[in-house]
């Protein structure tokens, strides 16, 4: 199992997350494309993380990854142009993730559009098109409900831009993945799940006519772990208290959806039980200050 970090935050500490990710022989750093850090609380400070990714590939080797953008953000067109320059900037490191979005306060306070789900759906399934039209030379243009592009071959062509979508493996997600992705990170969930969600897209893919293969799996789940009981528990009750929630229910929460968590070794196994289930690569979200609290994460999950 590969492993990452999602992580969020100004952009001094965006780049010690990323020296501390490379010290610690991480492949990939991710930040989360939010206008808000946290829909219950608009007094916490939030920027464009897909402008940290641009200034991070001139600062870290790492892989770089929007972990994810929702589609209602941005035209198409923009991400496109903002992605093949990420592209090239990093020399080929980066890779787009989009998504519907789901944090209403963020649509709401600012303005942007935010139709319904169904709708959001489409828009995402026809964003991924159009980007997957506009980064394939010879592709001719791409025509749907929300978006067009003409029939040119669009420039810069990019070095090793991939596409990825975040979700949480529902039918719709899945066909997007088969037929326009290189990567599907299905959010933490139970490994039976995520094996369910692992084989449908992949027999949707082969039906496609595409290498089943081909396709790269990953994962994301809020980093709670520590070998030391001692330390879990403190780091439980950081949780309880910037969420407002019980210890109790975060961990009957955490029980029920799968995140890897725990003390002792309970984290690291649940974490091979998701690459026994065709994960590949586990981004812990570590929202956490204290550098020191990064490794007490890492390591409960590395084992």
């Amino acid at each position: 199992m590969e492993f990452g970090v999602q992580v969020r935050g100004d952009w001094d500490h965006v780049v010690g997350v990323a020296q501390w990710a490379e010290d610690r022989g991480l492949v990939s750093i991710a930040l989360p494309d939010h206008y808000l850090q946290r829909g219950d609380n608009l007094d916490e400070p939030a920027w464009d993380h897909l402008i940290h990714l641009a200034g991070l590939a001139r600062e870290t080797s790492l892989e770089l990854v929007s972990l994810v953008s929702p589609v209602t953000f941005r035209h198409p067109g923009v991400l496109y142009k903002m992605a093949v320059t990420i592209d090239e900037i990093s020399g080929g490191r980066f890779t787009l993730g989009l998504g519907t979005g789901w944090m209403d306060e963020e649509f709401e306070v600012f303005g942007l559009p935010y139709p319904e789900l169904d709708v959001r759906t489409e828009m995402l399934e026809e964003a991924m098109a159009y980007m997957r039209a506009a980064i394939t030379p010879g592709d001719k243009g791409f025509s749907g409900k929300h978006y067009q592009l003409a029939d040119f071959d669009p420039h810069p062509h990019p070095t090793n831009l991939r596409l990825m979508i975040g979700g949480a493996g529902r039918p719709k997600g899945r066909r997007i993945v088969a037929l326009y992705c290189d990567e599907y990170n299905v959010y933490a969930r139970k490994p039976e799940v995520y094996r369910d969600v692992w084989e449908a897209t992949r027999a949707e893919a082969k039906a496609a006519g595409r290498d089943a293969d081909s396709i790269f799996w990953t994962s994301a789940g809020p980093a709670l772990a520590a070998k030391k009981d001692t330390d879990y528990r403190r780091l439980l009750g950081a949780m309880a208290e910037k969420t407002g929630q019980s210890t109790d229910k975060i961990e009957e929460t955490y029980e029920e959806r799968g995140y890897p968590h725990g003390a002792g070794s309970k984290a690291a196994e649940m974490v091979a039980a998701l690459g026994e289930a065709g994960c590949q690569r586990y981004f812990p979200q570590i929202f956490a200050e204290d550098m020191a609290d990064f490794d007490i994460n890492l390591d409960a999950y590395q084992g």
